[in-house]
């Protein structure tokens, strides 16, 4: 990942990963679900954004029994909401937040060429954004921002 401008976190990786995942998403008052636990230890394993399909049909394979999309969309939300994972919006798919329980707004560097997802963390433009969107009246606001080019691998 790229590193931060203005703000700093513990990155996870492995099964510290899924404990801060289901420790950030007891202390919401969410339950950490069987389900929940698959979920997200699918998503994690992709280091590019993945589809609620995608990660439905591998879990069907895993199970060997059908996991409905529209299952793995409301976890998945639960997660985006949670700050578990992170919506990529141009691409409808998600990408696992490696800080979980860390709340801010990611600006994502997306490749156009071979579809890889990096993020940038800068507080000073998000929170400029936050701040415009309240000027103009509206509260609880979001930032999504997305930058797409081409990757460094890529654009050799």
């Amino acid at each position: 990942m790229a590193t931060a401008h203005r703000h700093t976190h513990k990155e996870h990786e492995g099964e510290a990963l899924a404990e801060a995942a289901k420790r950030s998403l007891e202390e919401q008052g969410e339950r950490w679900t069987g389900m929940r636990a698959e979920v997200f230890d699918e998503l994690a394993k992709h280091s590019r954004p993945v589809s609620a399909y995608d990660i439905a049909e591998n879990l069907s394979k895993q199970r060997g029994s059908r996991v409905a999309p529209n299952s793995v969309y409301r976890i998945l939300d639960i997660f985006v909401r949670g700050n578990l994972a992170n919506r990529i919006e141009s691409a409808n798919a998600f990408l696992v937040n490696s800080h979980p329980g860390c709340r801010h707004d990611c600006i994502f560097l997306i490749c156009d060429d071979c579809g890889a997802a990096d993020h940038i963390d800068d507080d000073r433009v998000t929170g400029a954004l936050r701040e415009a969107g309240r000027d103009a009246g509206y509260s609880d606001v979001r930032p999504v921002i997305e930058l797409r080019g081409l990757c460094a691998e890529c654009s050799r």
